[in-house]
């Protein structure tokens, strides 16, 4: 990876549909030889895929929860359930296994307080091994980046 992988990298960040004659232009590359970098890059993993990115508020998912969890249990079992279960919750859209106080962090969308009280009573009490469960709303978006900056640096250098 060199500094003419990453600057292709950020502009496809910036703009995953970005034709190769436009990205080569922005990065002074031919759109052959922009073909060529991007194909090595998903081939080699670095470029896991394209996706469009959703405004959720615009179809009426207004809310965001933070939900912190606890398990009673972290034995390999306990937590391999628990993520099994996890993914059969359709308002979580990120889960992770953290370290700390809490075992695990989830993201529940949302359109109304009533409809998380809902997930809350449906989805997230009756996952397995819950022995604790914390909310905080997202209140305001104060920044939302794909990519920090510092991955894309051309010196890795802070």
């Amino acid at each position: 990876m060199d500094r003419t992988d990453l600057r292709v990298l950020k502009g496809l960040v910036a703009n995953g549909r970005a034709a190769d004659v436009a990205l080569g232009e922005e990065v002074n590359l031919s759109s052959t030889a922009v073909a060529r970098r991007r194909k090595i890059l998903e081939e080699a993993g670095v470029i896991s895929g394209y996706a469009a990115i959703i405004d959720q508020k615009k179809l009426g998912y207004s809310i965001t929860a933070l939900v912190l969890i606890q398990l009673s249990s972290q034995e390999e079992s306990s937590l391999v359930e628990f993520e099994a279960a996890v993914l059969e919750c359709p308002s979580m859209s990120f889960c992770s296994f953290i370290s700390g106080e809490n075992d695990f962090m989830m993201l529940i969308n949302v359109r109304s307080f009533e409809e998380y009280d809902h997930v809350y009573r449906r989805e997230l009490s009756k996952l397995p091994y819950v022995s604790k469960i914390r909310s905080s709303f997202l209140m305001r978006e104060v920044a939302k980046r794909r990519v920090a900056p510092v991955i894309l640096e051309s010196d890795g250098k802070r």
